[in-house]
């Protein structure tokens, strides 16, 4: 992989969902009434014209749309946003551009439009290969019919991604094997394989806590994991991060960025962006709540809620949260140029003893032991 530069991306947020999956944390609302596509659309626009001003030219190197479920967005919508992002900042044939997609028979159905836009990599949510355990997670799709979408996105865009959902309730290892083993015959390049992590402010935390939950255990999970990496490591893809696979070339080039510490410009309800001014590097977050984000941008051209100026310590301790789930590592230079001192050799020395991480040269990296505790990892090499 290259690392003379982390690069810069545009991440979208579409904040609208058909249902509320248990699990998910993440900012998406459902919307019976429908929802005004092209009226969301160019507020995103207006407010990625927003960021352009606060960053500059840039070359962009990728776009992601994320969400929610994106591939709810009408391609007309796509292609409104995708335009505006290209006179922004130009969008060269060699940017990435990504849409995650749910994988039913009607979203499906807007691949192609997707295409015409000028999306080029989709990742395909299908999150289990099990009917029960679909309908558990809240999911809108059966089994056939996400790997018939995932076919159909695999016949369209140059680049997709499989995306699994593991360690969920009553999940064997002989299950958990064959699930994989099914997945990667299917898969083309990539693949996203998350444990299931239990988040405030879901549905299943709740159940959790009130004992109608039971997930794997540590141990359990750890040879879940470790069952992972053997079958995706046998098939060719390489564990690059943490939960993400890939043969050589069809690593995710936006979501590189962010554990390379690049810079992003974020747009829609909840996004996170991180520009670097002249003056200070930014942390910039909007407004959740989808018809306020949208009357703010109208009256102001953003929707801006937090944007607070990263200190150098505060640059060095994010460098470290996110190269550090790299399988490549960190950077020794670029932290001590973010932060203006060096890691001490003999904090590193203990660590390479305790087997931790791997010291070579100017890059550190975190071991599979080291990754397994790789919050207490960071903390020490921060020193705090």
């Amino acid at each position: 992989m290259n690392t003379s530069g982390p690069g810069f991306g545009v991440y979208v947020h579409w904040p609208f969902c058909k249902a509320k999956c248990p699990y998910c944390d993440f900012n998406s609302h459902v919307r019976h009434g429908g929802v005004d596509a092209m009226d969301f659309a160019q507020g995103l626009a207006q407010e990625l014209k927003y960021m352009r001003a606060l960053c500059g030219p840039r070359t962009l190197d990728s776009v992601f749309f994320g969400g929610g479920t994106p591939s709810l967005m009408p391609p007309q919508a796509v292609d409104y946003v995708l335009r505006a992002i290209d006179e922004l900042w130009g969008l060269g044939d060699l940017a990435e551009v990504t849409l995650e997609a749910n994988p039913t028979s009607i979203e499906a159905e807007n691949f192609k439009g997707y295409r015409a836009a000028g999306v080029n990599r989709v990742s395909v949510g299908v999150q289990a290969l099990d009917d029960a355990d679909l309908a558990k997670l809240g999911r809108q799709h059966s089994v056939e019919e996400a790997l018939a979408a995932f076919r159909l996105a695999r016949d369209i865009f140059p680049r997709v991604s499989f995306d699994l959902i593991y360690a969920r309730p009553g999940q064997s290892l002989a299950a958990w094997q064959a699930e994989l083993a099914r997945a990667l015959e299917e898969a083309a390049g990539h693949m996203s394989l998350y444990q299931l992590t239990i988040e405030p402010g879901t549905a299943y935390h709740d159940l959790f806590h009130a004992g109608k939950l039971t997930i794997p255990d540590d141990d359990h999970a750890a040879a879940l994991f470790e069952l992972t990496q053997e079958m995706t490591q046998a098939a060719g893809l390489r564990a690059y991060e943490v939960s993400n696979h890939a043969l050589p070339g069809q690593e995710s080039r936006h979501n590189l960025i962010y554990w390379r510490y690049g810079d992003y410009a974020g747009a829609g309800p909840g996004a996170h962006g991180r520009i670097t001014t002249p003056e200070h590097k930014l942390a910039l977050s909007t407004l959740k709540d989808p018809e306020g984000w949208r009357q703010a941008v109208a009256k102001q051209g953003h929707a801006l809620v937090e944007s607070n100026v990263l200190s150098a310590c505060d640059q060095g301790f994010e460098y470290l949260i996110m190269g550090l789930r790299l399988t490549e590592g960190i950077s020794l230079n670029r932290y001590a140029r973010l932060t203006g001192q060096s890691i001490p050799k003999d904090r590193m020395a203990a660590l390479v003893e305790e087997g931790m991480i791997t010291h070579h040269d100017d890059m550190v990296a975190a071991t599979p032991a080291g990754r397994r505790l790789l919050n207490a990892l960071i903390a020490r090499l921060a020193g705090i």
